[in-house]
């Protein structure tokens, strides 16, 4: 199995660790319930070291991610991060991304781990005869994720740079600890909090200083819960080759007026149309927890699927996101999931299930 650069300070701390993707990584430190609270309530900490980062550099490098991504990277500017779908002529996922500008002409990526080597061939193919120098970073980066109501407060007193005029999905060169950090007000919890860009070098250091200073060690576990309440898909169980934007409940990343990109036609008879299918949240009526791959069924036809369930330890209850024909997809709206073989009872609810107050 591959190592972050923290695989040892997992160990150290106790880590329970699993197989995650082909990565050696922390599933939890004390308890999943126990980490989810503290990034809900105070600031929990993980290791996100297995992410993908390229970059790319170049007269054509604008021209080459709106031909193959969904969402307007044009309307990025300096300093900001945008959230994209790298797309397939078909309109489904290649992957889903984070785009950032530093500079005309001057972008890196963030990908996820299961996908690096084929969203990196991807580019390389769009990127054929035009002027971009694309480069895989992946190495050269560790990766923290500091997330929660207390991650400001925590992390200020260790960086020079001015935290607070940081607006979300705004990122900054800078130090953390004396270390050399791009400090990024993104995440994956619905919650407030940074991703601290390191040298491998400095990660475990920079680790253990903010765990000192009060921050949680939490482990892949409590960051699905974390995602799951706020809505945000997960690649390879929400979103997928097979899925497109507007069935994903993604339509706010499709800009159909940018110009021409992979899939573009599809979308746009899709949006005129409408999806065949759309992803929903759903809650529990009946006793039981639908996990992923568990079939939604109308008598003895299969009319959907589960792709992500929990129990949620902020609302008490188990809750879950499914696609769902169309026509079944309004809140309110009640179906039955297979759970073990036995018809059981869910409702379709408004997401996000969890939203912070701001």
């Amino acid at each position: 199995m591959k190592k972050t650069p923290l695989n040892a300070v997992h160990h150290e701390l106790g880590a329970k660790m699993v197989d995650f993707g082909g990565w050696e990584m922390p599933v939890q430190y004390t308890g999943i319930l126990d980490e989810h609270e503290a990034v809900r309530t105070g600031a929990g900490l993980f290791d996100v070291s297995h992410m993908g980062e390229f970059t790319f550099r170049g007269p054509d490098t604008v021209k080459m991610l709106q031909s193959t991504t969904c969402n307007d990277v044009s309307k990025i500017v300096n300093g900001r991060a945008q959230y994209n779908g790298l797309l397939y002529p078909t309109a489904t996922f290649v992957d889903d991304l984070l785009v950032y500008k530093n500079a005309d002409n001057d972008y890196f990526a963030v990908v996820n781990a299961s996908n690096i080597d084929k969203d990196f061939e991807w580019f390389q193919e769009i990127a054929k005869g035009m002027e971009v120098e694309l480069v895989n970073r992946s190495d050269e980066y560790a990766l923290l994720a500091l997330q929660g109501p207390k991650a400001l407060a925590l992390l200020q007193p260790l960086t020079g740079t001015d935290l607070s005029p940081l607006k979300y999905y705004a990122f900054a060169n800078g130090t953390v600890d004396g270390a050399k950090a791009i400090l990024s007000r993104t995440g994956y919890t619905g919650e407030d909090g940074f991703e601290i860009f390191l040298d491998p070098g400095d990660a475990p250091r920079i680790m253990k200083k903010l765990i000192e200073l009060g921050a949680k060690p939490c482990g892949l576990g409590a960051r699905d819960t974390l995602r799951l309440e706020a809505k945000m898909a997960l690649y390879g169980n929400d979103i997928d080759h097979t899925t497109t934007p507007l069935e994903a409940d993604l339509g706010w990343i499709v800009k159909l007026e940018k110009g021409d990109f992979n899939g573009r036609d599809v979308l746009q008879r899709e949006k005129a149309e409408g999806p065949r299918r759309k992803l929903v949240g759903f809650e529990m009526v009946d006793r039981g927890i639908a996990r992923h791959g568990y079939p939604v069924v109308e008598g003895s036809e299969e009319i959907g699927v589960v792709t992500s369930g929990t129990h949620s330890p902020t609302l008490k209850k188990a809750i879950g996101l499914a696609y769902l024909p169309l026509d079944k997809s309004a809140p309110g709206t009640e179906f039955m999931v297979l759970i073990r073989e036995k018809e059981t009872r869910a409702r379709v609810v408004p997401t996000p299930f969890y939203k912070r107050a701001k």
